[in-house]
């Protein structure tokens, strides 16, 4: 979105969608504590008749956890899905909770988080239900060693940092090859794996400023035969955080083969970000 009507003064801050529901007391409590970590005010955004109670009440939850943080109320009518875009082409993040109804009933119901991740303007953090009793594993981001990809990869490192969480760099890969290995391995038969070094050395290389920029930053690079979705939501849970990217609207890649972004939201049992990938450079001749 090029213009947005989202107030001037809270540019730059952390955004947090309420309404009063118990998923989206989770994601106020991690919009707080990261605005905290950040050093950053946290907007407090809320639509419809209860707004102002609802807004109220989140600043007295907000200000119980960390009693100087600036929070700014925003009360606003209208459809909570554009509200929320506008908020994102102003805000430095935008974070918003999520029911955990599973994927049949988002595709029938629709998902407010699912649409505004897909075109906001700015990273999308989606504080998912936990399963109860997963170990934390820290946080996990999807990468794919290209240029486009180095915003995701700097969220990621970014938010590892400052949470103290080791970080699990995951490329996930589809390979004939690969997936005859294993099925021969299945059967106990003895299988040659074709060479996988060249995609880990990219990986690794893609990263490597980063590891400069963030030294505290324990990280692990680890590539996955699979489906991209599969691998960054395992089914035991587990991750602090998952971070993917979402490519630009313009990007044939998103009609071939779909939104990882939106299978992840689905089915991770732990808070996930949507990262905007940069605009893949133009062609010259």
């Amino acid at each position: 979105m090029s213009t947005s009507s989202f107030p001037n003064h809270l540019t730059g801050s952390v955004v947090v969608g309420i309404d009063g529901s118990p998923h989206a007391a989770r994601a106020l409590r991690w919009a707080a504590d990261q605005a905290a970590l950040e050093g950053r005010s946290l907007a407090v955004v809320a639509v419809g008749e209860t707004a102002t109670r609802s807004v109220d009440d989140a600043i007295v939850v907000a200000h119980a956890l960390h009693r100087d943080l600036p929070v700014l109320p925003v009360v606003e009518s209208g459809d909570p899905r554009q509200v929320l875009l506008e908020a994102s082409d102003r805000a430095h993040l935008l974070v918003m909770g999520s029911r955990g109804r599973g994927a049949v009933a988002s595709l029938l119901l629709g998902s407010v988080s699912s649409a505004v991740s897909a075109h906001a303007g700015c990273p999308v953090v989606v504080c998912r239900p936990e399963a109860e009793g997963d170990r934390r594993l820290g946080i996990v981001v999807g990468a794919d060693g290209t240029r486009e990809s180095l915003p995701v990869l700097e969220f990621a490192y970014r938010q590892a940092s400052l949470r103290g969480l080791p970080l699990t760099v995951l490329h996930s890969f589809w390979d004939a090859a690969v997936a005859v290995a294993q099925y021969e391995e299945s059967r106990g038969r003895v299988a040659v794996q074709p060479d996988l070094e060249h995609l880990r050395a990219s990986l690794s290389a893609s990263a490597a400023g980063l590891a400069e920029t963030y030294p505290d930053v324990s990280a692990t690079f680890t590539l996955r035969h699979g489906f991209a979705d599969e691998a960054l939501s395992p089914r035991h849970g587990g991750w602090d955080m998952v971070v993917v990217g979402r490519h630009p609207m313009t990007s044939m890649d998103r009609l071939l083969t779909g939104s990882v972004a939106t299978a992840v939201l689905e089915r991770a049992h732990a808070t996930v970000a949507v990262v905007p990938e940069a605009a893949p450079d133009a062609e010259t001749d």
